[in-house]
């Protein structure tokens, strides 16, 4: 090892990193030089304490790289031990990586790190028996497979800056006390049930109080069980006369089926195309797409397309090509419709097997006799019967309403979902598709069990609000004697204030309330996508929540917003903008000079790489922001005031001599500056700006689009008047911001970060004569301080 290896070896030792940690760190180039550089920021060269070393390296390694300015004064409240546990520290990451080199205030800081909080292990002991107490009953059913780390959630979500030792203490130490110890059979079901059944821990919901980290690093997809595998008895239902029905496949059909697939996985992402995708569906096709990708399967991309009036192509077109924007390739698309002839022949073996029949309730009778758990009075006719009349449906004998084809399920069951479905209808409308060739649909209960097992699906991934259906779904597999796939439901994403029902979506939309389905303020992917959001921050997004069956599933925004913010902060160059500008006019420098400065569009560039500069003019007249004015200083504000100097980003320092009014005398006209053009003055405040290009003409002129949240409540869907929760400032137009010249080229989709405002895209609105920008998200997250 080379004598400055042997250095770094011992610096690393002295902090208390063990030898294999502190070895590999060498082999690390990159984590090598910010950790040296972190230990001689900190002062510690002769060494520290373990627990303050292990900081260290945690900001060594992860500290956000927009916020370089602010990493001293983090570690010195690391070596006065005032952030003292990793949570503080990620915490200081999330509220420092959103400042970026913006200045904040440090009581602000404090707070959002728990500076000087003191949680006694007292408080701790007592938060840990009431998460206990409240899901005694859950931990009682799971014994040891419940999910320590939902549980050391909860705690955490309650004293956030507790000593996460001497809280998984006092958990192990509750459950040993409340089971006892570990017995075979604990051991045992762990082995069997890990890839089937995750613990359910109640009030849990995603764990997204901490955005900044995600779980991107495991692999969701090992609770998956193999195709092979399918064997086992997917459920058990139960009936009221007759024993119970345990649904699996036979030897015999699993090995057909194997045979078939060469035993692939197999999976599908069926959406309805009666509208635009939302981020919902992003997480469904991360799921389906994700684990036959990570499986080296094939994914179909499969339109549910049964019910003819709610379909049109604009929604088909859509769905493939936001399908292809998110970066999924499927196997083949297929549609429902593709197989109406095989499900018209399975519905009449199903007549024929004695499990279907002709009825002609209406949709209000059978709702009551549903209600009463009463059998149609067509229940029972001949078999024979209930054939000639399918027939005359499906040649239109029937009018539309009279008649329907109802599954012979369990109407005295529990689960409602085996009220004897509907399998088809009559509908004299044209489908998008298949054309006029049909007036009878299937049902989605009907044809989409069927439609996986046609298509040999191996893994039916969906949604909770489906796992009552798993009895209908099997029974259906099960009397038509057919291959039957793994169906396995998963919680529903749902994102603070915005709404994610097709439903409430469409009516905003056809309302004229939102501008249509890609307004950047929906949570739909066309609207997201135009906002500037990136696939890839999607799909890191979602994969860092998970796959989990948490029912109660309310993800925060912020955790979104911080995945983009990551996103573009690699991606998105530097440029400068000012949204409300105030000219200053700087008296001591010629009319008619202009200079051409270099601006960096990338922080941490080299000066070597010419690319990564662009050119700004610096000329008499410069626009700042209004906001970074006032007429009367204070110790806290770092803007230009009277008598006070800023330095202007790139260019030079300039020093406020006089401020125009307007015969108002209150309105700001002009602010007249002077500049340092031998740069010795050291203000404390840096702010953006914008020059005339040359003498007298204006800069270039832009349209900015501020969105901010569409609704003002976290769960607006939960409102009666959910409507009424819409913000009126949700979106704010800016018609007269001033732009750096660089920025005429930009293309529809470009995007930059706006220094010190926030990250744009160019919009599709966007002219040759006027270009139009969306905020994506801001620098700061706006909202966290206000602890919702």
């Amino acid at each position: 090892m080379a004598v400055k290896e042997e250095e770094r070896l011992e610096l690393f030792l002295k902090i208390g990193l063990d030898e294999r940690t502190a070895r590999n760190t060498i082999a690390n180039n990159k984590v090598t030089n910010n950790l040296n550089a972190v230990i001689h920021e900190a002062a510690v060269t002769e060494g520290c304490d373990r627990t303050i070393g292990n900081l260290l390296y945690t900001v060594a390694t992860k500290y956000p790289a927009n916020a370089l300015v602010h990493r001293p004064a983090l570690l010195g409240y690391i070596v006065t031990i005032k952030i003292k546990t990793p949570a503080q520290l990620e915490a200081a990451f999330s509220f420092l990586s959103s400042t970026a080199s913006e200045s904040f205030e440090l009581k602000e800081f404090e707070e959002a790190c728990g500076v000087g909080v003191e949680v006694s292990e007292e408080d701790i002991e007592q938060t840990v028996n009431e998460v206990f107490e409240q899901n005694k009953e859950s931990i009682l059913e799971l014994r040891y497979r419940t999910n320590v780390g939902d549980l050391f959630g909860l705690v955490r979500k309650r004293l956030p800056w507790a000593d996460p030792k001497t809280v998984k203490k006092l958990i192990d130490a509750n459950l040993y006390e409340l089971l006892g110890g570990r017995t075979a059979a604990d051991n045992d079901k762990a082995l069997k049930q890990k890839k089937e059944k995750s613990a359910k821990v109640k009030d849990i919901k995603a764990a997204d109080d901490n955005p900044s980290q995600p779980s991107e690093d495991l692999n969701p997809f090992l609770i998956f069980p193999n195709p092979e595998e399918n064997f086992k008895v997917h459920t058990e239902i139960f009936f009221s006369d007759r024993p119970v029905l345990r649904c699996c496949n036979t030897k015999e059909v699993l090995d057909k089926h194997l045979k078939r697939t060469s035993g692939k996985v197999y999976t599908r992402f069926p959406p309805e195309p009666n509208g635009y995708l939302h981020i919902g569906h992003a997480k469904a096709m991360f799921v389906s797409f994700g684990l036959a990708k990570e499986r080296r399967g094939c994914c179909y991309l499969r339109y549910d397309d049964t019910n003819p009036e709610a379909e049109k192509k604009e929604y088909i077109d859509h769905i493939e090509e936001i399908v292809e924007w998110m970066g999924w390739k499927p196997f083949k698309i297929t549609y429902t419709s593709d197989y109406f002839q095989e499900l018209y022949e399975l519905a009449v073996e199903l007549i024929q097997r004695g499990h279907a029949y002709v009825d002609h309730q209406t949709p209000e009778e059978i709702k009551e006799f549903r209600e009463k758990k009463m059998n149609s009075p067509w229940r029972d006719r001949p078999i024979a019967e209930s054939l000639t009349l399918f027939e005359e449906m499906r040649q239109g004998m029937i009018e539309e309403g009279k008649a329907t084809l109802r599954m012979k399920q369990d109407m005295q069951s529990d689960n409602g979902n085996m009220y004897d479905l509907i399998a088809y209808r009559i509908k004299f409308t044209p489908h998008p598709h298949s054309g006029d060739k049909w007036c009878i649909y299937p049902s989605y209960d009907y044809a989409h069990c069927i439609v996986d097992s046609l298509e040999d699906i191996t893994h039916s991934l969906c949604t909770l609000e489906f796992e009552t259906r798993r009895a209908s779904y099997y029974w259906l597999l099960h009397v038509l004697d057919i291959y039957q796939p793994y169906v396995w439901e998963y919680s529903r994403l749902n994102v603070t204030n915005n709404v994610m029902s097709k439903r409430k979506l469409n009516f905003l939309v056809t309302k004229k309330l939102v501008d249509g389905w890609d307004d950047p303020r929906l949570m739909t992917l066309a609207g997201l996508r135009r906002r500037g959001v990136t696939s890839t921050a999607i799909n890191a997004f979602v994969r860092g929540i998970g796959i989990t069956r948490s029912d109660c599933c309310m993800i925060r925004l912020e955790r979104l917003e911080y995945h983009i913010r990551e996103e573009l902060n690699r991606t998105a160059p530097r440029t400068m903008v000012v949204l409300q500008p105030l000219k200053v006019v700087i008296t001591n420098l010629d009319s008619g000079l202009v200079m051409d400065l270099d601006a960096k569009k990338w922080p941490d560039t080299s000066t070597e790489n010419s690319s990564a500069f662009y050119k700004v003019p610096f000329s008499r007249v410069v626009y700042i922001e209004q906001s970074d004015f006032r007429m009367k200083d204070s110790k806290d504000y770092y803007g230009l005031a009277p008598g006070k100097s800023v330095l202007l980003r790139y260019a030079f320092p300039i020093k406020c001599t006089e401020v125009v009014l307007a015969d108002d005398n209150e309105t700001i006209v002009e602010i007249w500056a002077e500049y340092d053009h031998s740069k010795k003055t050291k203000p404390k405040g840096v702010i953006h700006w914008v020059s005339e290009p040359s003498r007298e003409v204006d800069p270039l002129s832009i349209e900015v689009r501020l969105f901010d949240k569409l609704f003002k409540s976290e769960n607006p869907a939960e409102l009666g008047d959910w409507l009424a929760d819409v913000s009126l400032h949700s979106k704010v137009v800016i018609y007269g911001a001033y732009a750096v010249p660089s920025l005429r080229d930009a293309a529809i989709g470009d995007k930059f970060q706006f220094e010190r405002l926030g990250y744009f895209v160019v919009d599709k609105d966007s002219t040759s004569e006027r270009l139009v920008f969306n905020r994506t998200v801001t620098l700061r997250d706006s909202y966290g301080k206000s602890g919702k």
